[in-house]
């Protein structure tokens, strides 16, 4: 896929070089193109004489194709380009640095750096030091002094190293990237004809001069001129900006366009342009020429800092679009608002950002102060000019201890662990079929609360299988015999199959021995295909007879027809038209029918109801999808096809056949688990709604028992919708909160019922929705979708390019897989949040408290940097990549209104930054005597590095180095090593900082404000780093409750506004857990007496109500629960642990509190099991009033 040479060269001379090989040159083919409708037919009839003969001048057939002969291929290649457009060329590392310079704190750090260097070299004319102040106290630090140049050149230094990390991050990610859209090229193939064969190939293969076969669904790869077409549509809105679906025809408009989508019907076209020569190469090209796009990156990369799929808006309105994602899809168009996780940390960042800048400024304002009323006031010194430079030193070494604090303040590695989290997870999820074309897109998957899910081939197998067949008055259970069928009846079915089926989809052998016979093109009629086999019939000797260039006309399937139907002229004179599609549908244009005898009888609205009940039903209730098969003759005058109301009707049927799509066997458990998850499955589907009440019921998402709604699309429409047909929001709330299932939808519904659920305020979260989809027309419920995920496999390419992610393997458990590892993002991220800030806390208050006390941060500016590197890049390595676990599949979503730092985490990150002040304190006030060393306190400037402030700085990196082993639980948990041995990277990097830490400490030396260290001193410093796991047990003992003071940070929109209960019980607590268990048991036993005193009670009452009189209120009266406000006697301990609450309270309308303490958002009111049985009690009286009452299940 390299950029072939004859790219480089003006269109004509590669032309010229190759003229008389084919019939026309490369410029005549670019000309012939950029004409549209009847100028392209009057050119091609004028200048070439027809199709026909501009495939004899390419050398191709129109029926066979090209031979596939490797050295035509590539003569080909060379006259007329290869079918690949450039991609733009990467940034270059230096890019990347210079980009990575851009930031403004590692600016400020630069040019402070740099004054102190030049400050360093400069020796006051004579200045005497004791009247300007101690700078070096005593001849042996004189030489010290002359060293002052090390502390600059090492910030420099540093700054060096963080510019080249997020550098080579960068340039990582971007070839990460880069490899990810080549794999999604490589991937997208198109159907071919070679040598009479149609096979599926990479579109970077295709030659001018192939035949290329289009049809509904697909994203031409190239430009072409159509050969043969059945009611091709096409949507060119990318290159001409018109909304409206262009037909095309040989005879009117046989232009088709490169990047231009096939909306309806199918059909066949000679390739006449590639790559950059095609329409959407040209234009592309047209970009590619002016420098602004580049120019244009670099501000849109400037603006974001963190690496997440970088979604931007081209100024090339639609035009470039297609070319773009034809290129390398670097440029994403943007599909939505910023994404949950992204909005939270931005404006966490920025909460934290200022909070520094206020310490900073704070910091370097206190200490000038402090010198100059010292030095000025107390001392009354004078200012002298000889010892100016000497007080702009200490000015810089105060400005540079406030930049040094704001550098330690910004958390600059959140973007950072964003990025490698999302790339590792990416790179993950690719195994698990899940290929990601938006980064993002990942992490908002872990917050999903909702799933609507196709039907077929998601939660179905997509191997589609006749199983019955209603034919001549008979239902077949398993398939009939040829022989019993009459030999007309049979031959209808087999044309009325053969014909009437895309020539696209058959069966082939299976590739092993044994195996299932492949299904290649729609599923659905591959499965009619099947059925003539089984019925011992050859599909393909029809075909033979009936070839595609035979058809008259055909009225392709679309999702609003939702049947399709082929016309052919007989021998005989007039023509048949074969149509198939959804049965009730169907039936209602059939007035006729085929007897036992295969004679045609009337067919009436009373045997159409009949055969509805004793049929369609029995069929779609087993979860069979059934398909009518009809026909109708046109012996008279031939008819006004484009009518097609007054063609598709007055058919006769022949066969109603009820095709079986085994659930995938896998689903059940993958829909349980989201359930488990708190993500309600909702499925969206075109089938008949009793077919898909019974694949719900299968897959688990219906159970019995529950007050949920299945509606038809109709039913549905009525219900959301007021008297001017507008979708009213209020409605829809009261509809999408218990519907799971949607059947005989149109993709205008799913989209209606996503925008719904999205925009929804019902409830206490606002709903983040992922949606499933494998259509053309399904991608406006894709864009709208928070995650979209396309099928790999059945998809088309508009789908594709709508969504997402795409399902490789079209499985509904690949998308559990997803949510998994978009929690597992979200976790990461929140781990490495809970590390830097304990970090940020401590290092702020330590270099604040110390400067104003000390004139001097106990920790330099270097090793605030070295802090800084390893809580950014190391820890966001090591934090970033934990592999996730099952368990993140046993809570509820987050939800978008979540806090980044839930309250359990402000407990960790201040008892850590508490055990770490104490310490830090201790050792700078206390250090010296407790070691019996010389003090580092108010040492001049440029003394030597002290011991004392060497065990400060090494105390404090263990103490990081241990925090990070318990960063790595959020929830409370006690055991923080669970799992640590299958993370390599988290291991390694604890360990080579570990190292790094005693190599800076032993042999760092002046550069990082270090001296050696004995073992003893050594030991001392492991210890207290040690203590940290110890303190971090004490610290999960705690239950968060009990600690009313903490606060959430980094909230989500700030529209919805959680209740407080909600809020308190929303966090997972293990301590809490653990410590109420011994309470439950005896509220448990408790609440049972209780319940059990109300149970007798009510029975008591509603015994005495029927006593006394027999209406019907009293029914209702008891009917209707009894309402228990959920605190009048229940302790919440009991609420959390609602699994274990018998049948008869949780019935009882109490308001149930879920895992995470979120409120249902309904109290129970389909109280089926309770009635069920208090049905059965009452109802054992024959004078009962409840004996004709039944609760349906």
């Amino acid at each position: 896929m390299t950029n072939p040479a004859g790219h480089n060269l003006p269109a004509n001379a590669v032309a010229e070089s190759h003229e008389g090989e084919f019939g026309c040159t490369l410029m005549d083919l670019r000309k012939l193109m950029e004409l549209r409708a009847a100028d392209a037919v009057a050119q091609i009839s004028a200048h070439y004489g027809g199709v026909q003969e501009i495939c004899a001048r390419l050398k191709t057939s129109p029926i066979e194709g090209l031979s596939g002969n490797p050295i035509d291929l590539e003569k080909r290649r060379r006259v007329f380009g290869k079918n690949v457009i450039p991609p733009k060329k990467p940034k270059t590392f230096l890019e990347l640095v210079w980009e990575a310079l851009q930031d403004v704190t590692l600016i400020i750090l630069e040019i402070a750096a740099i004054i102190s260097l030049v400050l360093s070299f400069y020796r006051p004319p004579g200045g005497d030091n004791e009247i300007c102040g101690h700078i070096a106290s005593n001849p042996e630090e004189e030489e010290e002094g002359e060293t002052g140049w090390i502390e600059g050149a090492a910030i420099l230094a540093s700054v060096i190293i963080v510019v080249f990390v997020t550098a080579f991050n960068d340039w990582s990610k971007e070839k990460q990237f880069r490899g990810l859209q080549s794999r999604i090229e490589l991937e997208q193939k198109f159907s071919i004809i070679r040598n009479g064969q149609l096979i599926q190939l990479p579109v970077a293969e295709i030659v001018v001069g192939d035949i290329a076969q289009v049809k509904y669904g697909d994203l031409l790869p190239a430009d072409g001129i159509l050969i043969q077409g059945n009611d091709l549509k096409i949507d060119e809105s990318s290159l001409t900006g018109e909304s409206d679906h262009v037909k095309k025809t040989p005879d009117k408009d046989p232009m088709l366009l490169s990047g231009t989508h096939v909306m309806e019907g199918s059909g066949r076209m000679v390739v006449t342009a590639v790559g950059v020569n095609s329409q959407t190469g040209i234009i592309f090209t047209l970009l590619g020429a002016s420098e602004e796009e580049d120019d244009d990156d670099k501000k849109k990369k400037a603006k974001t800092q963190d690496g997440v799929a970088l979604e931007i808006q081209p100024l090339n309105s639609q035009e470039g679009l297609d070319s773009e994602e034809k290129e390398k899809k670097i440029i994403r168009v943007p599909k939505k608002e910023k994404s949950v996780l992204q909005g939270k940390l931005t404006r966490l960042a920025v909460q934290i950002g200022k909070a520094g800048l206020i310490m900073s400024v704070l910091t370097v304002v206190i200490l000038i102060l402090y010198f100059v009323v010292d030095n000025f006031v107390i001392q009354r010194r004078t200012w002298l000019p000889e010892c100016t430079p000497v007080y702009i030193q200490y000015f810089v070494k105060f400005f540079i201890i406030g930049v040094t604090v704001l550098v330690v303040a910004v958390p600059e590695g959140l973007p950072l662990a964003v990025t490698i989290s999302l790339a590792y997870s990416v790179k993950k999820m690719m195994k698990d079929n899940n290929l990601v074309r938006h980064l993002d897109a990942c992490e908002t998957m872990g917050n999903a609360t909702a799933i609507c899910s196709d039907k077929t081939g998601t939660l179905t197998m997509n191997r589609m299988t006749v199983v019955q067949a209603y034919v001549g008055n008979t239902h077949y259970r398993q398939i009939p015999k040829p022989d019993v069928l009459p030999p007309k009846v049979l031959e209808l079915i087999v044309n009325g199959i053969s014909i009437n089926c895309a020539y696209t989809s058959k069966i082939l052998p299976p590739e092993k021995e044994g195996g299932l016979p492949r299904q290649v093109g729609n599923k659905t009629e591959c499965g009619l295909l099947g059925f003539v086999t089984d019925l011992k019939q050859d599909y393909q000797a029809v075909r033979n007879e009936v070839p595609e260039e035979k058809i008259f006309k055909v009225y392709t399937f679309n999702s609003v027809r939702k049947s399709m139907s082929t016309v052919i002229r007989k021998p005989e004179g007039g023509f048949r038209m074969f149509s198939k599609g959804a049965s009730e549908i169907m039936l209602r244009k059939c007035d006729r029918i085929l007897n036992k005898e295969g004679e045609i009888v009337p067919f009436r609205s009373k045997d159409r109801d009949n055969m509805v009940r004793n049929v369609i039903e029995p069929m779609a209730s087993e979860g069979l999808r059934t398909i009518c098969i009809a026909y109708r003759d046109f012996d008279g005058a031939e008819p006004s096809w484009e009518n097609e109301n007054e063609i598709v009707t007055s058919l006769i049927c022949i066969a109603v056949v009820g095709i079986e799509d085994p659930v995938r066997p896998e689903v059940p458990e993958a829909i349980a688990k989201c359930k488990r998850a708190g993500i309600t499955v909702r499925m969206v589907t075109g089938d008949n709604v009793n077919t898909a009440r019974a694949i719900a019921t299968k897959c688990g998402i219906l159970t019995p028992g529950e007050d949920f709604l299945c509606l038809e699309g109709k039913e549905f429409n009525r219900l959301i919708r007021n008297e001017k047909g507008e979708v009213e929001q209020e409605k829809l709330d009261k509809i999408w909160p218990k519907l799971r299932v949607l059947a005989r939808s149109s993709p205008t519904d799913k989209h209606t019922l996503v925008k719904g659920i999205i925009d929804s305020t019902v409830g206490d979260h606002r709903q983040v929705v992922a949606v499933t989809g494998d259509g053309t027309n399904d991608g406006p419920a894709l864009k709208k979708a928070d995650v979209g995920f396309a099928m790999g496999i059945a998809g088309t390419d508009v789908a594709k390019e709508a969504s997402d992610i795409i399902l490789t393997d079209d499985n509904f458990t690949s998308i559990v897989k997803a949510v998994m590892w978009g929690r597992n993002v979200y976790d990461s991220i929140s781990k490495f949040l809970q590390f830097q800030l304990t970090v940020n806390v401590v290092a702020v208050i330590v270099a604040f408290t110390g400067a104003c006390i000390t004139q001097d941060s106990p920790l330099k500016a270097v090793q605030m940097l070295w802090v800084n590197l390893i809580m950014d890049t190391f820890a966001s390595l090591a934090l970033a990549t934990e592999p996730p676990t099952d368990s993140l599949l046993r809570r509820r979503p987050y939800g978008r209104n979540k806090p980044l730092i839930s309250r359990t985490m402000m407990k960790n990150i201040l008892g850590h930054a508490v055990y770490q002040l104490v310490i830090v304190f201790l050792l700078v006030f206390a250090g010296d005597k407790m070691f019996d060393i010389d003090s580092g306190r108010k040492a001049p400037l440029n003394s030597p590095p002290s011991q004392h402030y060497t065990i400060v700085f090494n105390t404090f990196v263990l103490m990081q180095l241990f925090n990070e082993i318990n960063s790595r639980k959020i929830h409370g948990e006690k055991n923080v090593f669970a799992g640590v041995y299958r993370n390599a990277i988290f291991c390694s990097v604890v360990l080579g900082t570990f190292f790094c830490q005693i190599m800076i400490v032993e042999v760092g030396g002046k550069p990082f404000s270090c001296t050696s260290l004995t073992m003893e001193q050594w030991m001392w410093c492991l210890f207290i780093g040690i203590g940290e796991l110890l303190w971090g047990q004490v610290i999960s003992a705690i239950p968060t409750k009990s600690l009313k003071f903490l606060k959430e940070a980094g909230h989500g929109s700030d529209k919805d506004e959680i209740s407080r209960d909600a809020e308190g019980m929303e966090e997972i607590d293990l301590a809490e857990m653990e410590l109420r268990r011994g309470q439950i048991l005896w509220v448990r036993g408790l609440n049972r007496i209780q319940t059990q005193i109300r149970v007798v009670k009510v029975f008591h009452s509603f015994h005495e109500a029927i006593h006394k009189s027999k209406n019907h209120a009293s029914i209702h009266t008891f009917m209707t629960p009894p309402e228990y406000a959920a605190d009048e006697e229940v302790s919440q301990s009991f609420l959390d642990n609602q699994e274990e609450i018998p049948a008869s309270v949780s019935n009882l309308g109490t308001s149930v509190l879920l895992l995470d303490g979120e409120a249902a958002p309904h109290d129970n009111t389909n109280n089926n099991s309770v009635d069920c049985q208090q049905v059965q009690i009452i109802a054992s009286h024959p004078d009962s009033p409840l004996q004709n009452l039944e609760t349906p299940v």
